[in-house]
């Protein structure tokens, strides 16, 4: 008997763009794009016809079939340097709002269309780093953002700590990538941060 071989087309167009690794290699996150589409996924996840096998720092690894796949991250993906160390207290009560940043409404369309404009961009310009407190990680601080960008026009400063969005404190960023799925279908967006050493909100509507 003649065995059957099934082949997985890999689109020419697929790149990694951004990854999370994680010490438990399970909990490793790629940030994939496949020409206008943009997906999150984790070890096991699959996205683009693929599994995601493996995670590192410098590649990702796909399963299609039985064809294995590596592909590198650019340069642009490398982990910032580390910012400084600031104090920061994720309460549990919303702080108040920045006057400089106020309550503000987006048309999700526009929304839409403008992310999947700008992913590629956001991604390659803006930097992040954990800030930490008594060892444990307590905020991202925006140590560089795309402009112009969507993270702008949301409220987000560069030095910026973002300690919360709706109700989901960051402690990493496996968690605020985790968070992509659900916020999609959020009708309204709050974010904490901590700016120039005080605690504010941010929100965003999404009609």
């Amino acid at each position: 008997m003649i065995p059957l071989v099934f082949l997985v087309a890999l689109s020419p167009e697929l790149i990694a763009v951004g990854v999370v690794v994680s010490p438990p290699p399970e909990r490793s996150v790629a940030i994939l794009r496949d020409g206008g589409r943009t997906r999150v996924v984790r070890v096991g996840e699959s996205a683009f016809g693929g599994r995601l096998v493996a995670v590192s720092a410098s590649t990702v690894t796909l399963e299609f079939g039985a064809e294995r796949v590596e592909l590198r991250l650019p340069a642009s993906a490398a982990p910032a340097p580390p910012a400084p160390t600031p104090r920061v207290f994720a309460g549990t009560d919303a702080p108040p709002e920045d006057p400089a940043t106020p309550y503000r409404t987006m048309e999700r369309r526009d929304v839409e269309r403008r992310l999947g404009a700008e992913i590629p961009r956001i991604l390659a310009d803006t930097a992040v780093a954990p800030v930490l407190e008594e060892g444990r990680v307590v905020g991202l601080a925006l140590t560089r953002i795309a402009e112009p960008s969507l993270l702008l026009d949301a409220g987000l400063r560069v030095g910026d700590v973002l300690v919360r969005i709706n109700d989901v404190e960051i402690d990493g960023m496996a968690t605020l990538i985790g968070l992509w799925p659900r916020l999609q279908g959020a009708s309204e967006l709050r974010a904490v941060v901590l700016r120039n050493g005080q605690p504010v909100s941010l929100a965003v509507s999404l009609r």
